[in-house]
């Protein structure tokens, strides 16, 4: 009997809440010296680093400035991007953000590392700065890079189409201007890394990231030597949401330190350090139009969106490309605009964040819809159900070249409001604004579509047969808390019948695993399950040959019982053999192993859907928002198991509410961060949420074997615009028409008071 699609308890948890789990700050690594980083505290300036004082201190065994080091910049996010914009792993000459890497302290503890740090004299000579991305994109900025002659990382699409043309038939056009804030990802595990140089001259890295083939890749190329003579480990990895996707210079030089001083090194961050360093997510702002008819229909949609790429060109700079790609969201537009501009600016970096892209589209079309529904009076689910694209339209390619698979947007849109028992607080509002209650409500729907896997990358899996009967699989995704252990297990049980506590899957180790594009963009199941089914059916094919060895029987006729994990002839289940017995006749004839492995080459990206509902209440008097209920309807296509989907939707949503409603990433005008730690930074716990709503709903994707989508970010793709609109849906009676994110008391009271005082 199959258990896809039970409720499996996850495998990992008893590792994880009993101490079990191996954090590379636990880790013994005999004789490691300590490195601390030396940041910036200005945002822009030219530097002279005096480390004499520094050097001479008790412990340090060495103090290096970026005249020491001679690994190459990162690298730049497309041949377009200017290449002065390109990052030093350790500023020279001028620093760009407050954070940036000065100079490198080793010691013998980490304690002597930190006071010695405190003795590094850094002299500014103080440049002109610019914290905001449209200022900087203007004529008149300041320029983070004279070389360059310019701020812009990247730019198209900023042509100005003929107004009337483009709106043609559009009888209401509704426009706006909306900020997607910049966030901190905030993994509950800041960064950590170690390197060694083995005897044999290899170096041994361990890193907290989310793909150790491509930290490998990248180490090696700096360094200059081939994939393996670098072998990276990855042991449990506390939360990455993409910020831990790259590798960045902070990791880079520990493995260059370790081979200059012939010594193990090791480096953890603080908190603040995180914060400052670590990148940040989204920091889009959207100018955006919407034309219409009366009565409801969508016709012509425009999108300008400036990107905050931080201080130097990175990853972030193709951000909104990928907003630009799923722009047209659900809906059948006759036009799609969109214009893009990557900025660079004198604060932290930003790249990849839960959803990276695809929630800033979404929250643009999105919030514009519920202004459109406003302007013409119809009730915002209704316009979303007249204008979503119909099932019988896929696969479908949008205005703006993504490739749908599948999706049923009106019947999420249904089960969602539905769930939610909308009439009743629609009734319930209006009672509380006929009261001239000082407490109002609110409603918010959001309808999204995103896309997984969207690079379109394969991956390896293997399966192996112990001696004693049991599996172990090997996958290139590497986890970092999706319950990855769990769910690929419960496939090998599937097709093996071996119990699954027998079966332990391995990742996150390049000399353990052959090859891996590691774990980003919702795409692990999708990409990482088929080829470990794939190998599981190889072994079981291979076995079965073995086992009719052993009973004396044709290979045909041997049948595997998945329930009692044994062969026997069809119709004699008496007489059987098990893994344990198949796996030894391997061993004695082959001297190695059952073991098959398999690459899986993906058709396309996916594309989950679905529909979220929020209801908050809005305090009128201190503009104090609290969420009271959020339904949310996550298709992620055929679900493995649903304990891991909804604990994937649960806390996307956590995220996708906490950037509605409180998070925000901030700087002063002369680039100081104000919201550096967790006493400034409005990170919220689960005090300040509601128990989330999930609708069910499965519509299997026809692009793998497995029909699945992804569900890492979903949650919060839907959820930011549910919870936006719900606010401004609160104020709508006062004539509040937007609120920017996040919508904090502050903002929320401002809105009230400005809507009160009239025009």
């Amino acid at each position: 009997m199959s258990i896809l699609g039970t409720q499996v308890l996850r495998a990992e948890d008893p590792r994880f809440l009993t101490g079990g789990d191996r954090y590379i700050d636990n880790l013994d690594i005999p004789g490691a010296l300590h490195v601390v980083y030396v940041h910036s505290t200005v945002a822009h300036a030219h530097i002279v680093v005096s480390t004499a004082a520094a050097a001479e201190a008790e412990g340090v065994v060495a103090v290096l400035t970026g005249r020491d080091v001679d690994l190459p910049p990162d690298g730049l996010p497309h041949p377009r991007a200017p290449t002065a914009m390109a990052r030093p792993k350790v500023a020279t000459d001028t620093v760009r953000f407050v954070g940036e890497i000065v100079a490198i302290v080793v010691a013998e503890s980490r304690v002597a590392a930190v006071d010695a740090a405190e003795l590094v004299e850094v002299n500014y000579e103080p440049l002109p700065v610019v914290v905001d991305p449209e200022v900087a994109r203007g004529d008149s900025a300041p320029l983070l890079f004279p070389d360059a002659g310019t701020n812009v990382v990247m730019e198209a699409g900023f042509r100005q189409p003929d107004r009337d043309a483009f709106f043609e038939g559009c009888d209401v056009i509704v426009a706006g201007r909306f900020v997607n804030q910049r966030l901190a990802p905030c993994p509950l595990e800041a960064r950590a890394s170690a390197a060694r140089v083995e005897p044999d001259g290899r170096i041994t890295v361990w890193s907290c990231t989310q793909g150790p083939h491509g930290t490998r890749d990248a180490i090696a190329k700096d360094l200059g030597v081939e994939r393996d003579r670098v072998h990276v480990i990855t042991p449990d990895v506390g939360g990455g949401f993409g910020a831990k996707g790259g590798t960045a210079p902070e990791e880079m030089l520990l493995p260059w330190l370790a081979r200059r001083l012939d010594r193990p090194v090791r480096w953890v961050e603080t908190r603040t350090e995180s914060m400052q360093t670590l990148v940040h997510g989204r920091g889009q702002i959207h100018t955006v139009e919407l034309g219409g008819t009366r009565d409801g229909r969508m016709i012509a949609y425009r999108l300008h969106i400036v990107q905050d790429v931080g201080a130097y060109a990175c990853f972030g700079a193709m951000m909104p490309f990928i907003t630009r790609s799923m722009a047209q969201g659900v809906y059948a537009l006759d036009r799609v605009d969109v214009a893009v501009a990557s900025v660079v600016t004198n604060t932290c970096q930003i790249e990849a964040y839960r959803g990276a892209g695809r929630p800033e589209a979404t929250t643009a079309i999105e919030r514009i819809v519920d202004v459109f529904a406003t302007e013409l009076g119809i009730d915002p689910a209704d316009v979303r159900r007249r204008n979503v694209l119909d099932p019988s339209v896929f696969p479908f390619t949008t205005l703006t070249k993504a490739h749908y698979d599948n999706g049923e947007y009106a019947a999420a849109i249904d089960r969602a409001v539905a769930a939610a028992g909308i009439d009743a607080l629609r009734a319930e509002q209006a009672a509380r604004r006929v009261d001239a209650e000082r407490r109002v409500l609110g409603i918010g729907i959001s309808c999204y579509v995103e896309i997984t896997n969207g690079g379109g990358e394969g991956e390896f899996g293997s399966v192996e047969i112990t001696a004693e009967g049991g599996a172990i699989v090997r996958t290139g995704t590497s986890a970092h808390g999706q319950g990855h252990d769990t769910v690929f297990a419960m496939l090998v049980h599937d097709e093996t019948g071996i119990p699954m506590d027998r079966i332990e899957v391995r990742h996150g180790d390049t000399d353990d695993v052959a090859r891996g594009n590691g774990t980003g963009g919702s795409r692990s199941l999708q990409a990482g399950g088929p080829p470990i089914v794939a190998s599981a059916r190889d072994v079981v094919d291979a076995a079965r040959k073995v086992a009719a060895e052993l009973l004396e029987a044709n290979p045909g006729d041997m049948v595997l019982d998945v329930d009692r994990g044994e062969f026997h002839v069809a119709g004699t289940p008496a007489l059987a053999v098990g893994w344990r017995e198949v796996a030894a006749r391997v061993v004695e004839d082959e001297g190695q192993a059952l073991l098959r492995e398999r690459d899986f080459e993906v058709e396309g990206a996916t594309f989950p859907f679905g529909a979220h509902v929020a209801v908050v209440e809005v305090d009128l008097d201190t503009g104090r928002v609290e969420l009271l209920r959020h339904v949310a309807c996550d298709d992620c296509g055929r679900v493995m198991n649903p304990m891991i989907v909804a604990g994937q939707v649960h806390g996307g949503i956590a995220q996708g509410a906490a950037q509605a409603l409180w998070e925000e990433m901030r700087y002063d005008e002369d680039g100081n961060p104000l919201t550096a730690t967790f006493l400034d930074y409005a990170f919220p716990s689960a005090a300040e949420l509601p128990s989330f709503e999930r609708i069910p709903m499965e519509t299997p994707t026809p692009r793998n074997p497995l029909g699945a989508k992804g569900i890492g970010e979903s949650g919060t793709i839907g959820s930011t615009p549910a919870v936006q609109n719900a606010v401004v849906d609160a104020l709508a009676h006062l004539g509040v028409t937007h609120v920017d994110m996040p919508c904090t008391p502050e903002r929320v009271w401002r809105a009230i008071r400005a809507a009160e005082a009239g025009p």
